[in-house]
C-alpha cells in the first residue's frame, strides 16, 4: 500500500509537469495560460492512477492465483463517492475455492475439505476452511482442530449440525464437486 500511494502521488507530480511545460510554452507563445491549470492537472494524475488502480486490482489478483484455485464468487459494487463506479460497478471482493487441493472423506466420498479464500482490495486474504457434500448438497464450516486435538475430518463431519443448503448451480457447488469427479 506504501508503494501505490508513492506512486498516486508521483502520477500527481508527473501530470502537474505536464501542465507546467504548457504553461511555459503558453508564455513563449504569448498568451497566459489559467492559474488553475496545474493543480488540475495534478488531480486528473491522482484521480486518474486511483482508478485505474481500483478496476485493474481484480486482474492483478486473478492472475496471481495458482493453479487449481479458481473464481467462485465476486462482488461489484458502486458507491456514491466514486460516481465512475455507476458507470462501470468496481469489483472490491471476490471468492476463489481451491479444489485443485481438496480432500475426500475417508467414510464417504461425496463429502470434501475445501478452501475458500476471501479476497477484499486493501485488505489481507482470509482462508475459511469448507466442508462440501455433493450429495446432499450442502456445505458446513471447518474448525481446524487445535494444536494436541485428534479431530480428523470425518469425526468433525459427524459432529457438524450447521450444514447449510448449497444450490446445483451455485458456482461453489459446481467448482468443487464437478472438477473432482470428472
Amino acid at each position: 500500500m506504501l508503494f501505490e500511494f508513492i506512486a498516486t502521488i508521483a502520477a500527481g507530480f508527473g501530470m502537474a509537469g505536464l501542465a507546467l511545460i504548457i504553461t511555459h510554452l503558453s508564455k513563449l507563445a504569448g498568451k497566459k495560460s489559467p492559474k488553475w491549470l496545474i493543480p488540475l492537472f495534478g488531480a486528473i494524475g491522482i484521480f486518474g492512477f486511483q482508478i485505474s488502480q481500483e478496476y485493474s486490482w481484480f486482474g492483478q489478483q486473478l492472475a496471481q492465483l495458482p493453479e487449481g484455485v479458481s473464481v467462485v464468487k465476486k462482488v461489484e459494487e458502486t458507491t456514491w463517492f466514486r460516481p465512475w463506479s455507476y458507470v462501470k460497478p468496481q469489483t472490491f471482493r471476490f471468492m476463489a475455492a481451491d479444489s485443485g487441493q481438496a480432500r475426500s472423506n475417508v467414510d464417504n466420498q461425496d463429502i470434501y475439505l475445501v478452501n475458500l479464500y476471501l479476497f477484499e482490495r486493501r485488505r489481507s486474504v482470509q482462508q475459511v476452511p469448507q466442508v462440501i457434500d455433493c450429495a446432499a448438497p450442502a456445505r458446513a464450516d471447518y474448525v481446524l482442530p487445535e494444536k494436541g486435538s485428534t479431530l480428523t475430518i470425518d469425526e468433525h463431519i459427524k459432529q457438524t449440525t450447521q450444514w447449510r443448503p448449497l444450490e446445483k448451480d451455485d458456482p461453489l457447488f459446481i467448482n468443487v464437486c464437478s472438477n473432482i469427479q470428472l
